[in-house]
């Protein structure tokens, strides 16, 4: 063939698309179990990073076996039933017996997606511990809600006040030190800081009959709380017919 027809460059350019188009398929098919596997145990490492536990895994021989006995150890899934739907929901028994309530939370960043865990005592009102991650914030900026620093100044805060849901606050210029629900705002940060605030609003709003449920203190919060998600277990379970794992 003439290599310097036309009918030479359409052919070797339709070839080498089909070719490189093949080893891309099978490439993504062949590494689509390890990235599910890689996205699962993400996910396992940022509810342990939120009750601070897990926090030898980046040192560990096997990152993954160590992540995995932890999260075996210490982290239940589960669900909660509000209205037709079924909420996420971690419950962590710690060493010490006290058991947490750990809630995905996800919103939109300045540049893209931002997500994390909170993870509530007992009460389901005081803050034990979060952690945030994002896909594309910009670094020394809004990239911020990712470092302990940021996620540190939440434990302890409060969701309610007097009975209230409030949420929690990012305050830009400084949160009130008295206040249980305010937090600094990062600093350059002012659009992701309040991204996590309307995150975190719209979010826990999702559980507000089950929190609710739970302070009324008409039964004792850990039954209260067991009862609850025993129920949305069973309406899952009948909805699905398979089990929640």
């Amino acid at each position: 063939m003439d290599t310097n027809k036309n009918l030479y460059t359409v052919i070797y350019s339709t070839i080498l698309v089909v070719v490189v188009a093949v080893v891309l398929a099978l490439a993504s098919y062949l590494l689509k179990d390890r990235q599910q596997r890689n996205v699962k145990l993400e996910v396992k490492q940022m509810v342990l990073k939120s009750v601070h536990l897990g926090s030898e895994a980046e040192t560990a021989t096997d990152k993954a076996k160590y992540i995995e006995e932890q999260y075996s150890k210490y982290i239940k899934e589960t669900a909660v039933a509000e209205g037709k739907d079924t909420l996420k929901l971690y419950i962590c028994t710690l060493d010490s017996k006290e058991k947490l309530y750990i809630l995905p939370v996800h919103g939109t960043g300045l540049w893209g997606p931002i997500w994390g865990y909170i993870a509530l005592k007992s009460d389901f009102n005081t803050i034990f511990g979060t952690t945030f991650d994002h896909k594309g914030e910009t670094p020394g900026l809004g990239a911020e809600i990712s470092t302990p620093e940021f996620c540190k100044q939440f434990e302890g805060k409060q969701i309610f006040n007097n009975g209230e849901f409030v949420s929690i606050l990012v305050v830009k210029g400084g949160a009130d030190p008295t206040a249980l629900n305010q937090v600094d705002a990062i600093s350059g940060g002012t659009i992701t800081s309040k991204a996590v605030e309307e995150m975190l609003q719209s979010n826990l709003t999702e559980y507000l009959n089950f929190f609710k449920a739970n302070l009324q203190g008409a039964v004792p919060v850990t039954s209260a709380a067991e009862s609850t998600i025993a129920a949305a277990a069973d309406s899952t379970k009948a909805a699905l017919k398979t089990p929640i794992k």
